[in-house]
């Protein structure tokens, strides 16, 4: 499927990742609905940042996941579309459960009955690496069993099936697509490398993190987008759950050591207890498989870790950029 001239629908335009996929749709020559979540203050989250001439060719569609009418209202024309709206804090996810259901539960069923009522040609829910817990082996592939170590990383699941039961039951072209662990420009401070990123620059020479032996899969922003654009364009997705990972891994403790290097070497680490999970929902080692995402696309990671956190860096450096997150204020 090629996505020139497409009519694409973005729900969470205004977040991380969702505003750097609706460049990504721009640059291909879709035509872009861009479902960001409607506030009094007219903000549009991360949209607002962009180049105004992107801007001028976007439709913006305020409303809320957990509405069925506003979705169908916004999908209402479109060819293709890309759910991304989620709750994905996990430390807010102990906080308010409830809110984690509503929107990742019953959001995505909505996107799912508006797609299916509209006939969309393709469907990309997006899930999550936290839905497998802990690896029980590695490489995560798409066979791994399913782990609920976090209210969060439940309501994924439920979305993930539901998702898979609209497939099976009514044929809708949808694809789950799982990327690992996504880090780049515009990451809210609750991920690990902006807060960390944010503390240095404000001048802490203590760095306050929680848990530092777990390992991650890490994934620059631009890898994962591209991703998104190749499961859509793929002829072979539908039906089927993706993994996007770099096949790498490496521990919160390095991770930390890493940045700490390129921009404060004598700045050293504080654990905080605030920042642990509970034992028993602290998700040890993520490393994942990318081989069925290969198999079906084209695509293929571009970017090393150590080039994806420079230019992650520079960006946070740029006094526009950091003035927007708050160094003191752990984001739960």
């Amino acid at each position: 499927m090629e996505l020139k001239s497409k009519c694409c629908l973005v729900t969470g335009a205004d977040g991380f990742i969702g505003s750097h996929l609706v460049e990504a749709l721009l640059a291909e020559g879709a035509k872009v609905k861009a479902f960001v979540f409607y506030n009094s203050f007219n903000s549009w989250g991360w949209l607002d940042t962009l180049d105004p001439e992107l801007l001028r060719q976007i439709e913006v569609c305020p409303g809320d996941v957990r509405d069925p009418h506003g979705i169908l209202a916004a999908m209402e024309g479109c060819d293709v579309v890309f759910h991304l709206a989620a709750l994905i804090a996990i430390p807010f996810s102990y906080h308010s459960p409830d809110s984690y259901v509503d929107t990742n539960v019953k959001g995505t069923l909505n996107i799912l009955q508006a797609a299916r009522r509209l006939g969309v040609q393709k469907l990309v829910v997006t899930s999550t690496s936290e839905v497998y817990g802990t690896a029980r082996y590695v490489p995560i592939d798409e066979r791994h069993p399913f782990q609920g170590q976090s209210p969060y990383s439940a309501t994924k699941i439920g979305a993930d099936r539901l998702a898979e039961s609209f497939w099976r039951s009514f044929g809708l072209p949808v694809v789950i697509f799982r990327p690992f662990n996504t880090y780049g420009p515009r990451q809210s401070a609750r991920a690990v490398i902006p807060g960390i990123i944010v503390q240095l620059l404000a001048g802490r020479n203590r760095i306050r993190l929680g848990k530092l032996s777990p390992t991650r899969d890490l994934n620059y922003v631009q890898d994962t987008v591209a991703g998104f654009v190749e499961v859509m364009k793929s002829d072979q997705t539908a039906g089927e759950e993706i993994n996007l990972a770099s096949e790498t891994e490496i521990s919160i403790g390095e991770l930390a050591g890493q940045i700490i290097g390129q921009i404060n070497p004598r700045a050293e680490i504080e654990p905080e207890a605030a920042r642990l999970r509970p034992e028993n929902s602290e998700v040890d080692r993520l490393l994942g498989s990318n081989q069925k995402l290969r198999s079906l696309t084209n695509w293929k990671p571009r970017h090393a870790l150590k080039e994806g956190l420079e230019e992650t860096i520079e960006w946070f450096r740029i006094p526009a950029n950091l003035a927007r997150y708050k160094a003191d204020i752990y984001n739960l």
